[in-house]
């Protein structure tokens, strides 16, 4: 796990330095090794043993194509990696409620994402195009509703790294929004790259938590 975690990394590093250097042939390398980094992370820690590990592995096999989908600059591969992470986190949620989750603690958590989820739609509304619309929503609303599943999830067994790869899952997605909405600069790589695959990393490692 720790090779294979190391090799994610090491990528992460190398995708940042093409990002920055616009070399398209580096991030074809390098962000697939990276994401099959994640995958290879969940393999090895036990995903096949266990419903929850093996829907771990559906979200992160589902992020893998999600990545490449990305690599291209078009809006049907963009529109293709939209759906490829919307089932990751549907994956991502099946697996949490599948951990006996409080409820209590899922409800609380959705009612605290509101007012953020709002603003984040009103802050994107006017550079999303017609057709992008009701998908975007769609995928907040379901990133979202995999978050507050993660906080109970975490309430229940006390895995904080299932919260934890969640979250930085979430915040991540903020920078491919704005790269892809809003401007498009290396500022949102530079923070957007480690936060998604440190989360994947994450919940890779949940599976043994």
């Amino acid at each position: 796990m720790l090779a294979s975690t190391l090799v994610t990394m090491a990528a992460v590093c190398a995708l940042l330095v093409f990002e920055w250097r616009g070399s398209r042939i580096g991030i074809w390398i390098a962000k697939p090794i990276a994401a099959l980094g994640f995958v290879a992370t969940a393999l090895l820690a036990g995903a096949l043993d266990t419903r929850y590990g093996s829907l771990v592995l559906v979200g992160l096999v589902f992020s893998f194509f999600g990545d490449v989908f990305l690599i291209p600059r078009g809006k049907a591969t963009f529109a293709a990696g939209l759906v490829a992470f919307l089932l990751g986190h549907v994956a991502y949620t099946i697996a949490f409620l599948g951990r006996s989750p409080r409820l209590a603690v899922v409800a609380g958590a959705a009612a605290l994402l509101v007012v953020p989820v709002v603003i984040v739609l009103r802050w994107l509304g006017p550079h999303v195009g017609e057709g992008l619309r009701t998908p975007v929503k769609l995928y907040v609303a379901v990133i979202s509703a995999m978050l507050a599943c993660a906080a109970g999830a975490t309430a229940a067994t006390g895995n904080r790294l299932i919260l934890a790869g969640a979250f930085a899952f979430f915040v991540s997605d903020l920078a491919v929004a704005r790269g892809q909405f809003v401007e498009k600069s290396f500022s949102n790589k530079a923070w957007g790259l480690p936060l998604y695959f440190g989360g994947q990393l994450l919940l890779a490692w949940s599976i043994v938590g």
